[in-house]
């Protein structure tokens, strides 16, 4: 696969093109130390790395969840922090606080930071603490700050919130609120694995201890992977395209899909749109190439719209699941 060139790019964003470009099988080989199979998970994690958006991942317990987000952050060589989750999980838990400290020239308040001062923090079973702690990281997720007393502590960069939640038990949790829902970039699932996968994983989980993972880029690579991202070119039907497949997904518009308006209640967004292109283009990058496609934007409408529609109480009479509306919506949505 040849490496992409984007037009009016320096020599070294050209070369952090080809590092990228040239990595993603290095990246593939050192997270199969630890990680078997969920290749797509993989990707779209990444493209959210890439990109610079959060990720909230779906999945039931034991599926590696944990081990997924902490291994791509030792490939990543990012400040890595993980926090559970529990009812009784107060905001300075996560975000910090104050504590009255013997300077020796006499005491004062000093600000000491919580697990959120990380690159990368997972934030595990993020539905089991209720949503006064649940809002603490919404000013962390879309400011990269947090704010003490009056005073803002800027967070380090790269910063991102990757957070897991398990579908299955719904006694003792605390749904997300819709808005902090729109600030991650994709709702990620992570579903059981086939037999054969599986079969390598219990071999290796109970076998001799896998081998260490080697950093491949830092946490300065990262923020031009950033810059570099925003430089790749879109057209701008791609980008009416994207548009148009957020806005048929509202169920008020007078040319909403008889399907929207008889299962959803709620409809995306314009971030819905924002994380479609921004993740075409992270995708575009990843697949060698220097613009996106039709494609990169199908790929990515089902992780990002997953967790932007609401579906009514009809839709679940109907047994109607928001994956299916989302492919109605590829089928109706053309970027002509």
């Amino acid at each position: 696969m040849q490496p992409p060139s984007l037009p009016n790019v320096v020599s070294p964003e050209q070369e952090l093109v080809e590092k990228l470009a040239g990595s993603r099988e290095a990246i593939s080989r050192e997270l199969s130390k630890a990680i078997v199979g969920q290749k797509e998970v993989i990707d779209e994690i990444l493209i959210a790395l890439f990109a610079g958006g959060h990720c909230l991942i779906t999945g039931a317990p034991g599926l590696a969840k944990t081990l997924l987000v902490k291994s791509i952050a030792q490939i990543f060589h990012l400040k890595f922090r993980r926090v559970q989750f529990t009812p009784d999980l107060m905001p300075a838990d996560i975000t910090g606080t104050e504590i009255l400290q013997d300077t020796g020239e006499g005491r004062r308040m000093t600000f000491v930071p919580g697990p959120v001062f990380a690159n990368m923090l997972l934030a595990d079973e993020i539905n089991r603490t209720p949503p006064k702690t649940q809002a603490a990281l919404l000013e962390a997720m879309q400011e990269h700050q947090v704010t003490a007393s009056g005073v803002r502590h800027v967070l380090p960069e790269p910063f991102f919130v990757l957070a897991t939640q398990n579908p299955i038990e719904m006694e003792g949790t605390y749904p997300l609120p819709e808005a902090q829902l729109d600030r991650f970039m994709f709702n990620v699932m992570v579903n059981y694995l086939p037999e054969a996968d599986e079969v390598r994983v219990v071999q290796a989980t109970t076998g001799k201890p896998p081998e260490p993972i080697k950093p491949l880029f830092d946490a300065d690579d990262v923020l031009r992977f950033h810059s570099l991202v925003r430089q790749v070119p879109v057209s701008e039907d791609l980008v009416k395209f994207a548009v148009k497949l957020a806005a048929l997904s509202r169920p008020k518009q007078a040319d909403a899909p008889e399907f929207v308006t008889n299962y959803v209640s709620w409809g995306a967004g314009t971030r819905a749109a924002q994380f479609l292109i921004l993740g075409a283009k992270a995708r575009a990058l990843l697949n060698g190439r220097a613009h996106v496609t039709e494609e990169d934007i199908r790929a990515l409408a089902t992780p990002v719209l997953r967790h932007r529609i609401l579906l009514n109480y009809r839709a679940e009479a109907d047994g109607i699941t928001i994956d299916k509306v989302i492919a109605q919506l590829l089928e109706k949505a053309t970027a002509k």
